[in-house]
């Protein structure tokens, strides 16, 4: 890739730093790439090597011969980096690859096998006392991983052009380890939204269309691997592989086509993930992981409530969580439970609905006096609603206040659901294919889920969608061009409560109990109002699979590190503030935020073009 140079800006623009191909350390080509090479298989040979003498760390790394636990995941980040790195002597068979010839992808992939391997070193040594508790093989992993990135930073990086300026004067040796950790940070940082690879060959329709399924196919793999992770050292190492290694992959170029198929193919790419959604059931044995992969599914459903108001009309609720409440405290108290101090059993469709109706009812009650107030006024007294609503079902026990609710004790014993007599609480066998109970409530809610994103889809893209657009970006030009903005606010308000309170009626007989601390704003476990804002601001405001991402990795998260105990949400705010420094758009953003935190540039003397000023 040649550099790219950019002439002086005049006084009337900005001149923006450019970029270029450069290695950070200086070695022949050929060199770097043999290096690379050399690294990634012997970082591959150590994971068949023992690293520790003992089984009390899991995962029994103590075995020669064959990987266990962690060293899996060092193992395919090796395979990965070693494949990267053969694209570059253009290896029949695998430049597909790396369609953007970027040798960026492979310092991404070193890095997130480095990470992974020294996290599991260091964590071995933490836990068990000392580095004595290493075997030689966990020390040849440690070395060979980064000599394997080493090799990497040697190939011609793309990074900032300002980045290999020649120091003038003579710098310290922490200016130099500043300016080297800069460097690095500069260069492992995702592509720039406008840097796209060039066309693919063209394929038959059916073999995109396969393509897709075997991404999504792939995916579901994925997927059912983390969610069943057995212990939260296997997990961390699991996200920092996934996380650093996906990072890669849109480096390379793989997932920005895997986008254009997905948009020329959207019915099978839909039909695709419905079906690959709808198989993780039955690649559990037990309902343990099912059950979580159905609480993810509410709060990912709840998310996407959320995003009609934060993401598309710009309205910060930070009480949101109480109309997820409101549905499941209907729900329970029309169920038929004992508990319920309403004689009162309602089939499920009318439960779904009654539960729905009330959380529509209490976000325009609560929106109507309320949506005139703008920016932190309004994040103010939506938060106090929240808290109202906890402290009022608190209280709600017949002592001080009205028998309703039970007060603290909550609504339990809420019944299984029972839809023409198909119970979901009971085991059901369809021919060679079992689904146990939480299976059950998993497909209702993904059904649930399907339906809102297809009104979320809808709402989106409609005339109103695009006033609620308009009035998140300025709310006073979009008045002044004639748009009602209360009563789009107002709707909007409305539609996310409806949506919240729908998910509400399905979580109420999953957990089968409905207690006040379950809304509270923020707490160690999902969901929460704070958490609920967290998944869709760092999922990506504004779309569909952004806020579903987001949903799931912050229930996963809290439910899978256990093992941190005390320091649980410490890490997990320092995994936030990471995340939001280097990737502030949020994980997958729409196109408008994205271009709000990149940098323009210009393309000669008095020009200022945006990145994608050509894109229609």
């Amino acid at each position: 890739m040649n550099p790219q140079h950019t002439t002086p800006a005049t006084t009337e623009t900005t001149q923006t730093p450019t970029t270029e191909t450069a290695p950070v350390i200086p070695l022949p080509l050929t060199t770097a790439r043999t290096l690379t090479a050399t690294g990634a298989l012997l970082s591959a040979a150590s994971t068949f090597l023992s690293w520790t003498w003992t089984t009390r760390f899991p995962g029994n790394l103590t075995v020669n011969g064959y990987p266990g636990g962690l060293q899996l995941l060092t193992l395919t980040g090796a395979l990965l980096t070693l494949a990267y790195t053969l694209t570059s002597w253009n290896t029949p068979g695998l430049r597909w690859l790396n369609p953007t010839h970027s040798h960026n992808a492979t310092a991404l992939l070193a890095t997130a096998t480095l990470a992974t391997t020294w996290y599991t070193l260091i964590a071995i040594a933490a836990q068990l006392g000392g580095l004595a508790n290493l075997e030689p093989g966990g020390y040849a992993a440690a070395l060979t991983t980064l000599l394997t990135l080493l090799g990497t930073l040697a190939l011609p990086l793309d990074r900032h052009a300002d980045d290999t300026a020649p120091d003038t004067g003579h710098p310290t040796a922490a200016a130099r380890a500043r300016a080297l950790t800069r460097t690095l940070l500069r260069t492992l940082r995702p592509s720039h939204p406008n840097q796209q690879p060039p066309p693919p060959r063209p394929l038959p329709p059916w073999a995109e269309i396969l393509i897709i399924a075997a991404a999504f196919g792939l995916a579901l793999g994925i997927v059912t691997y983390g969610i069943g992770t057995a212990y939260g050292e296997l997990f961390t190492g699991f996200l920092l592989l996934a996380g650093i290694g996906t990072a890669g992959l849109a480096r390379a170029g793989l997932l920005s086509r895997l986008t254009t198929l997905t948009t020329k193919h959207r019915t099978p790419t839909i039909t695709a993930a419905f079906i690959a959604a709808a198989l993780f059931p039955l690649t559990q044995d037990t309902d343990q992981y099912t059950l979580i992969a159905v609480n993810i599914l509410i709060f990912s459903t709840v998310a996407l409530g959320l995003n009609v108001v934060v993401g598309l009309a710009g309205l910060l609720d930070l009480g949101y969580v109480a109309f997820l409440g409101v549905g499941a405290y209907t729900a329970a108290l029309v169920s038929g439970t004992t508990a319920s101090t309403l004689d009162i059993h309602f089939p499920f469709w009318a439960a779904v609905l009654t539960g729905a109706a009330a959380s529509l009812v209490f976000g325009v009650v609560i929106g109507a006096p309320t949506l005139r107030l703008r920016g932190d006024y309004l994040a103010i007294v939506t938060l106090g609603f929240g808290e109202i609503f906890r402290i009022t079902v608190g209280n709600l026990n017949g002592e001080s206040g009205p028998s309703l609710t039970n007060g603290p004790n909550g609504i339990p014993n809420i019944p299984d659901l029972a839809l023409f007599g198909y119970s979901f609480g009971e085991t059901h066998h369809l021919g060679s294919i079992t689904l146990n109970p939480f299976a059950n409530y998993y497909l209702l809610m993904l059904l649930f889920t399907v339906i809102v994103v297809l009104v979320f889809s809808r709402a989106g893209n409609s005339r109103i969608g695009r006033a609620w657009i308009a009035i998140r970006e300025d709310e006073t030009a979009a008045t002044a061009m004639g748009i009602n903005g209360f009563r789009l606010k107002l709707l909007a308000f409305a539609l996310g409560a409806t949506l919240a309170g729908l998910a509400g009626t399905v979580q109420a007989h999953v957990a089968y109990t409905v207690v006040p601390e379950q809304y509270v704003f923020a707490g160690p476990v999902p969901p929460n109002s704070a958490f609920l804002l967290a998944a869709v601001i760092l999922g990506g405001m504004g779309t569909i699979s952004g806020p579903l991402l987001g949903a799931a990795l912050l229930y996963l998260i809290p439910a899978k590190l256990q093992f941190l105990q005390d320091y649980q949400l410490l890490a997990f705010g320092a995994a936030l503030i990471l995340l939001m420094r280097f990737r502030p758009e949020g994980l997958i953003p729409n196109r408008r935020r994205q271009l709000e935190f990149h940098d323009t540039t210009t393309t000669g003397p008095g020009t200022l073009t945006h990145p994608e000023a050509s894109t229609p």
